[in-house]
């Protein structure tokens, strides 16, 4: 378990590499859920989400001969972007290994920052190829199972309890825990009262299936949410969770468009299916606590082109 002096060195590590995002009331959400609502946007961060404070902790804190042997990742797209583009500030060759199902702009971006992009059929195929590539010597940067880069993640925990008013429940989205391990630890330390809700989409249940189990299974992975898609969780994020956060909350592909579409109606935000899926999780997050809420929503990244997003919106029929 990681705690906050942890999460205050990743912070003082990666100061001048990524960037604080702002921690703003949206009067527009808070309307449209009929309760106080807090952003934080990291959509707004260098690479377009939160991965970069990971991927800039991890690679900060490796030694010369790990930084000279080069860094491989596994990535369903935003933390194969961040580690391309900090290993390219930082001088570090780089490989990333992407699901087909990754966003054709997520490899663009990765590749176009000087890393070498390997393609796999499917997410449990390109963890496999990843832990082949770190046999044969590479520097492993894991997206999750990691304490380095949970405790970087968990610096969005420590700006959004520094930087919001007073919260009752803060809702993060799940892929494989990294975020919500890191930013639950913050929270528990600095803001000891507020609940932590996750997020999955259905068809990338891991972290509810680890819960039901009492320890990470692997799922089979359908959701169009490819940056939530993890094939399992670790048992380093399943044992933050369990401790402390209140529940995970699983909604269907189709509403987590639709909270993109709403994020960008009603905040003014281009976020992805992975924030999208915040909405309709808060409103039942606000049907089981009642009235006095004061929601704080972790808007996790906006690395979808608007080709992507017409095209789920077409699919689903909500335009």
């Amino acid at each position: 378990m990681i705690g906050i002096a942890d999460i205050e060195t990743a912070a003082a590590r990666i100061a001048g590499h990524v960037v604080r995002t702002p921690t703003v009331p949206s009067p527009g959400l808070s309307e449209l859920l009929g309760a106080p609502v807090t952003a934080k946007l990291e959509l707004l961060q260098r690479t377009g989400s939160f991965k970069v404070r990971g991927a800039a902790a991890k690679l900060l804190s490796l030694d010369e001969a790990e930084r000279a042997a080069g860094v491989v990742a596994v990535s369903g797209g935003n933390h194969g972007i961040a580690l391309a583009v900090m290993a390219a500030a930082l001088d570090v060759k780089a490989t990333v290994v992407m699901p087909r199902s990754a966003p054709v702009r997520a490899v663009e971006i990765a590749e176009s920052a000087g890393a070498s992009v390997r393609v796999t059929d499917d997410m449990d195929g390109a963890f496999g190829l990843m832990r082949r590539l770190q046999e044969e010597g590479l520097t492993l940067v894991h997206p999750f199972d990691d304490p380095v880069v949970i405790a970087g993640q968990g610096t969005v925990g420590l700006e959004l309890a520094e930087d919001a008013g007073d919260l009752t429940d803060v809702l993060v989205s799940i892929g494989g825990g990294g975020l919500i391990a890191g930013v639950a630890a913050a929270l528990a330390a600095r803001r000891p009262g507020v609940r932590v809700w996750g997020v999955e989409t259905e068809g990338a249940r891991a972290m509810s299936a680890a819960l039901a189990a009492g320890g990470p299974v692997a799922v089979e992975l359908t959701s169009i949410v490819s940056t939530l898609s993890a094939p399992a969780v670790s048992r380093l994020t399943y044992a933050h969770v369990s401790e402390l956060v209140t529940e995970v909350l699983v909604v269907e592909d189709r509403e987590a468009v639709r909270g993109s579409l709403e994020l960008a109606d009603h905040a003014k935000v281009w976020a992805e299916p992975a924030a999208g899926c915040l909405l309709p999780a808060a409103r039942r997050v606000l049907e089981r606590v009642g009235e006095g809420a004061r929601l704080g929503l972790v808007v996790c990244g906006g690395n979808a082109t608007t080709g992507d997003m017409i095209a789920w919106a077409r699919h689903f029929e909500l335009r």
